[in-house]
């Protein structure tokens, strides 16, 4: 494919069912990434995508896939060229099983394999011998999306793939195609008619109307105009929709909503005449017709962070929070950034639907809600909060090149602004003033770099203490972004690997860091809760080459109650990023408390060991170690990456070793015995069993080699492909 040639292109397209024009000299262009086409029942949306697939004959007109014609193609020669389909229906085999499904279409070669598939949708892994009368909707909807990508097509067609699904499953494909998007190895072609799923996974969004595109509209805009929806596609205002009301109208208001209305252009001939043409019937010339929509002052605030810059600078700082109740405060924090030189933009993330004068109103920013702006201005202030707060978390995640963010609030204003922040990169300035800070603060700010500064007084309005410490903190903004701007590049680093350690596994981890610190820089992350997730964030943000993950006790904390609990989202970092994972049992025999005092009367008779007055270690059990491993196991068979992870049969940590006071090997059997009943073996997931201590220089040697070999492997892949 010559560069810059579209992935699909539609010319003049025509498809008729008998009389019926049911598609009528459709135009539409997909250059590369996720394209979304939404439109009402009956407006050719599915016609669209059979024609596409050689399922509709078509009248007239051309279709194109990367360059070559793809008209009066069988769908046989169509799936071969590399377009894959996922039908409205599912249309899945009742009598097959999952894995029949995909052994039937796996092919060889090429990145999507079973494996793969049960990686990335572990329901279907877990049902893989349920025939697909057994399955749910959204096991169905999971088995024919799994089943077009296991030919490793390099465009996918999805015909309304959420239709029927519960918002759950719903949000999960939406990630994936989020995913599928980031990745680019495919390209999508999606028909929807839910506006929210359809405007988040796409940039463009086609609008289909009467058998033709009617327009292409951005996404964002699309997402939070639902008069705009309501006018185009039926949708946008619903009995259940608990957005507040408009304001009494007036004849000032009336006139200035006339002016602005959508503007129909109809063309009495929509067909060159001849000197035999007959007038055109009324209907043709309505259906015909286009629809201008006038761009609003609101429309043209919905624009990128980079077009809403006030400088050239690179890194643009943001002020962000509620204008509605905190507008002097945040106000000032931006005059006094500006006293220090550095220019910022306000971001408001007000629910109350009040008029705002910042350059990124709210709307702007609940449009990318999954459902829009219904989802965030609900009239309940606690589902509005939640809803803004996921919105601005997914709005931050699509700016580039942000060189700072501020905000000031109570709780409810720090909840609503921590999550996005978090999702910054490490090294990002972040600064809250906040009357939370005081307390714990763990909730707020995670595994982040994010400073969180006491408000003293409540951040209601400006005072004497507020001033002080509302400037204090923007001052302490400017200075992190002035030196970040201003620093001299460092020299080329070398790459970073994350490796996880506590006190009983660290000589094992100061041995793995002597011994790779002339190639990487190991960064050493302290296995107390918040050491894994810090660890994770790096990786997830690009930081981070590699992980050794050798300490993975915080897990036995999340199972038993101690207080350095990993949670749910442990390893997921390292199951999205695809990179070799080493990984091992370190420490996996001990829960941490406090004193004495503070273990629950539930775990009185257990063993014990002080390892100081305020630590106090529990041994974990055999029931314990069984459900720890097979919840690993499970993680491990979602990564797609390389993967060995390690059994130390001669103890986990410096305590369980022979002679030591938790040595116990029918515990640390359970533990193993789970792993390899619950880890699905293959050629590139291992589970190694080794005689060593984990501290002893051999386990050490065997953990180099064993990350020597697969990071080769993988450097020598990039270099040939």
């Amino acid at each position: 494919m010559a560069e810059g040639t579209p992935v699909l292109e539609v010319r003049d397209l025509n498809v008729y069912y008998g009389q019926s024009h049911a598609l009528q000299g459709v135009n539409m262009t997909l250059q590369s990434g996720v394209h979304s086409v939404v439109g009402r029942n009956g407006m050719g949306k599915t016609t669209l995508c059979k024609a596409i697939m050689g399922l509709e004959p078509v009248a007239s007109g051309a279709i194109s896939f990367r360059g070559q014609a793809i008209n009066g193609r069988n769908p046989a020669d169509v799936a071969r060229m590399g377009i894959g389909y996922v039908p409205q229906g599912r249309r899945i085999w009742r009598s097959l099983s999952v894995d029949e499904h995909l052994r039937l279409v796996e092919g060889r070669g090429g990145v999507w394999t079973i494996e793969r598939i049960y990686g990335t949708f572990p329901r279907l892994a877990e049902r893989r011998s349920n025939l697909g009368s057994q399955l749910s909707g959204g096991e169905q909807q999971m088995l024919a999306i799994a089943r077009a990508l296991l030919l490793n097509p390099r465009l996918l067609v999805m015909d309304e793939p959420t239709e029927g699904l519960a918002p759950v499953i719903v949000q999960q494909l939406e990630n994936m195609l989020v995913r599928l998007g980031e990745e680019g190895g495919i390209d999508v072609l999606m028909i929807e008619q839910n506006i929210g799923v359809a405007c988040a996974v796409a940039s463009d969004v086609a609008i289909m109307v009467n058998g033709r595109i009617n327009r292409v509209m951005d996404s964002a805009h699309l997402a939070g105009d639902r008069d705009l929806q309501q006018a185009l596609l039926g949708v946008g205002r619903h009995a259940h929709d608990e957005t507040p009301e408009p304001a009494a109208r007036t004849e000032e208001r009336d006139a200035q909503e006339a002016a602005s209305a959508l503007t129909r252009v109809y063309n009495s001939n929509p067909k060159i005449p001849t000197r035999w043409s007959r007038p055109a019937p009324v209907h043709v010339i309505e259906g015909a017709a286009r629809t201008v929509t006038p761009t609003t002052r609101e429309a043209e605030q919905i624009k990128p962070l980079s077009q809403a810059q006030p400088s050239g600078r690179s890194g643009q700082v943001l002020v962000a929070g509620t204008l509605d109740t905190k507008s002097d405060e945040l106000r000032f924090i931006r005059g006094v950034l500006k006293d220090e030189g550095i220019d910022a933009i306000l971001v408001d993330l007000s629910t109350s639907g009040k008029p705002s004068g910042a350059e990124i109103p709210p709307h702007a920013v609940a449009a990318f809600h999954p459902r829009g702006v219904a989802g965030v201005f609900t009239g309940d202030r606690g589902t509005a909060v939640a809803g803004m707060a996921l919105a601005f978390e997914r709005w931050i995640a699509q700016q580039d090149g942000i060189g700072g963010i501020i905000s000031a609030g109570g709780s409810g204003g720090t909840s609503l602004v921590s999550p996005a922040i978090r999702a910054l990169p490490v090294g990002v300035p972040k600064v809250v003033v906040s009357t939370v800070a005081s307390g714990n603060t763990s909730q707020y700010v995670g595994a982040t770099d994010m400073l969180l500064l006491n408000a003293v007084a409540d951040v209601q309005g400006l005072n004497v203490i507020t001033r002080e410490v509302l400037a204090n903190g923007a001052r302490a903004l400017a200075g992190m972004v002035a030196g970040r701007r201003d620093a001299t590049p460092a020299a080329p680093l070398k790459p970073a690997l994350g490796l996880t350690m506590f006190g009983v596994t660290t000589p094992c981890v100061q041995q793995v860091s002597a011994a790779l610190q002339e190639e990487y820089d190991c960064l050493v992350f302290h296995a107390t809760g918040t050491g894994g997730k810090a660890m994770e964030s790096l990786l997830a943000s690009g930081k981070l080459s590699g992980v050794l993950d050798l300490t993975t006790t915080e897990v036995c904390d999340m199972f038993a109650g101690g207080v350095f609990p990993a949670d749910e989202t442990r390893f997921e970092a390292s199951i999205a990023a695809g990179l070799p994972y080493i990984g091992a049992c370190g420490a996996l025999d001990m829960v941490n408390f406090d004193s004495p005092d503070t273990v629950p009367e539930r775990y009185r008779d257990r063993k014990f060991y002080q390892h100081n007055p305020q630590v106090t270690l529990m041994r974990t059990t055999r029931d314990e170690c069984d459900q720890i491993g097979r919840w690993i196991g499970a993680k491990l068979n979602r990564m797609t990456g390389p993967v060995r992870f390690f059994l130390p049969e001669g103890g986990v940590s410096a305590l369980s070793g022979p002679g030591q006071p938790f040595h116990d090997p029918a515990a640390d059997a359970a533990l193993f015995d789970a792993l390899e009943d619950a880890v699905r073996q293959t050629s590139s997931r291992h589970l190694v069993r080794v005689p060593h201590n984990i501290n002893d220089p051999e386990f050490a040697a065997l953990v180099v080699a064993e990350f020597r070999n697969l990071h080769g492997k993988v450097l020598r892949a990039a270099a040939q492909g």
